[in-house]
């Protein structure tokens, strides 16, 4: 059986899987140290912190002997994109091409998670398609057209991102990041619900345009007047799904009737899911492919493989 490597070290997470025939068989996964407190990590750590996790991660994609191995070498197609975390990965699935004397192909990170986010969700038949994508993370928050394998930025955050403001306000209220799974625990949605008119969920949105950091002072100031941490935690996510779901049918004003496709450690979150799916065609990864993960550059590598003969 021919299997493909694909390999991701982003900012938060270490990562490898194989898939074959398009599936994915292992989906390796490692997640970057950050020490107890802290809102986040610099890239020296974050590198180091790859060197670690990076045999771990291998070890267990190690029976399978692979055909090719793609690798995440920046966060977008974009010129300029870069960050030294990808530079962990380039240099293990460098290594291993070169001992294996088998091909190597570089994609971004972003492609893998709009990939991934396709193959999880059942919608594999967007690959040579068309359809809007959103990739809402930590790092990222941006309005994506997809079109057969090509990614164009719309739009997206103009200061802080959602993953940003959602572990910034997950801290403030004790939890350990990433904060994203226990602050969704944490919502008290009935409790938001009975507060209407005092405590109420923002979006500051123009266009395809999006601001988040007024949303870490408004429940500064929501923690600060005594609402409970379950209120804020509501409040947060909330907000986040209402400056995602203006920004959606913004940018379906512009393109079209299209499909949408949310990827991204933020959206394996259920209330979000729940509530954007109720406004439009939208389709989500399930939380281990929303999530930092090397399969969606595993299945890309199979795919460019292919193609080539």
């Amino acid at each position: 059986m021919s299997a493909f490597l694909g390999i991701d070290t982003s900012n938060y997470t270490t990562s490898a899987a194989v898939v074959a025939k398009g599936a994915v068989l292992v989906n390796s996964k490692r997640p970057v140290s950050v020490r107890p407190g802290e809102r986040g990590i610099r890239q020296n750590e974050a590198v180091f912190s790859h060197v670690k996790n990076l045999p771990e991660v291998i070890e267990a994609v190690a029976s399978y002997h692979p055909q090719a191995i793609g690798v995440s070498a920046r966060p977008r197609d974009v010129e300029g994109s870069y960050m030294p975390c990808f530079l962990a990965g380039v240099s293990a699935a460098t290594m291993l091409s070169q001992i294996l004397n088998i091909p190597l192909s570089f994609f971004s990170h972003q492609a893998g998670h709009v990939r991934a986010a396709m193959y999880s969700a059942g919608r594999n038949d967007l690959v040579g398609g068309r359809c809007l994508a959103f990739h809402v993370s930590g790092g990222t928050t941006e309005v994506l057209l997809y079109e057969k394998g090509a990614i164009t930025c719309l739009g997206g955050s103009l200061d802080i991102h959602a993953g940003q403001l959602i572990d910034r306000v997950g801290v403030s209220l004790g939890l350990a990041f990433p904060c994203g799974p226990a602050l969704e625990q944490l919502a008290d949605f009935d409790a938001l619900a009975e507060l209407k008119g005092r405590v109420t969920p923002m979006a500051t949105v123009s266009g395809l345009a999006c601001h988040f950091s007024g949303l870490e002072n408004k429940a500064a100031d929501y923690l600060g007047a005594g609402y409970s941490p379950g209120v804020v935690a509501a409040f947060v996510l909330a907000s986040v799904e209402k400056t995602l779901s203006l920004l959606a049918q913004n940018a379906l004003k512009q393109v079209g009737n299209l499909v949408v496709l949310f990827s991204g450690g933020v959206m394996g979150n259920r209330y979000l899911q729940k509530t954007i799916g109720q406004k439009m065609d939208a389709w989500f990864a399930e939380p281990a492919f929303s999530s930092d993960n090397a399969a969606g550059i595993a299945l890309l590598c199979e795919e460019r493989y292919l193609s080539h003969g």
